[in-house]
């Protein structure tokens, strides 16, 4: 009832995590359930499963700018970011990411570059 919460997750990966090679780490979808969304909100449930479990992880849940995927790679809060929905609404978040950030060396596909230049 209610699904899986994160003390028992942590219980079934550490169980199995010889098995896996990293995690990708959302919430929902299996049961009903309540679930505040905001943006970020399943960051937490990946930092958790990287600091508890030691695996790699990937975070997920309404991540949609260039600064949340900073700050959730940068303070290591997960080792990949997963864009989903954010890339079925934009699927050239990431080139426009790169060039709103003036990241030179991005390895824009060649067919695109001059328009991201």
């Amino acid at each position: 009832e209610d699904g899986i919460d994160k003390e028992e997750i942590v219980k079934i990966i550490n169980l199995i995590k010889g098995d896996i090679d990293i995690v990708h780490v959302s919430s929902g979808g299996i049961q009903d359930a309540n679930i505040d969304l905001f943006p970020g909100y399943q960051v937490s449930h990946a930092e958790t499963i990287k600091e508890e479990c030691n695996v790699p992880v990937i975070a997920v849940g309404l991540i949609t700018e260039f600064e949340q995927v900073e700050e959730i790679l940068s303070n290591n809060r997960a080792d990949l970011v997963a864009l989903g929905r954010e890339l079925l609404r934009n699927p050239f978040f990431v080139l426009n990411m790169a060039k709103d950030n003036d990241i030179e060396d991005f390895p824009y596909p060649r067919q695109y570059k001059r328009s991201f230049i």
